[in-house]
Order: structure tokens, then C-alpha cells, then sequence
């Protein structure tokens, strides 16, 4: 593997285990408020972390070949789960 490769890893892993953080504390604070705002955040970072999982492995898969369909999926899934976060945002009382 190339060094990229481990660096895209590594990336990968901060960016998921942040996400999956953000989604635990989420969950942890709608139970505590019972805010549905929080229930948009979760499911937010939730598909930014699904985005990047689904990225990489396909990436892997692939070996990197399908470059538009992983980038298509990527930002698909991104796109909505940071859309979940703004509208908690926005409905946040």
C-alpha cells in the first residue's frame, strides 16, 4: 500500500470516530432534553460518518478505480447529513 493510502486511512478513521462521537453525545443529549433537534444532529453526523465508511472501503474495493461514483456517494451522503445538522439548527428552540 502506498503511503497515501495509509494517510487516506487515518483520515478516514479520525473523521468516523468524530462523527460516531458527535452522534453518542447527540443521542446522550436528547435523552437528557428530550430535544428533537438532537434526534437531526445524530442522524446528521451519522451519514457524514456512513459517507466516509462507505467511501473508503469502496475505494478499496474498487482499488480506487470508480472515482466518480465515489465521489458521487460521498457528497451524497454528506450533503444530507450536514443538511440534518443545519435544519436542527434552524428548528433548535
Amino acid at each position: 500500500m502506498l503511503v497515501v493510502e495509509y494517510l487516506y486511512l487515518a483520515a478516514t478513521a479520525v473523521l468516523v470516530v468524530s462523527g460516531l462521537t458527535m452522534v453518542g453525545m447527540a443521542i446522550r443529549a436528547y435523552l437528557q432534553t428530550t430535544r428533537r433537534a438532537m434526534i437531526h444532529v445524530s442522524l446528521g453526523f451519522g451519514l457524514i460518518a456512513a459517507a466516509a465508511i462507505a467511501t473508503a472501503i469502496s475505494a478499496f474495493v474498487t482499488d480506487f478505480e470508480g472515482v466518480r461514483s465515489l465521489l458521487l456517494v460521498n457528497n451524497g451522503l454528506s450533503s444530507l447529513g450536514f443538511i440534518l445538522v443545519v435544519y436542527s439548527l434552524v428548528i433548535y428552540d
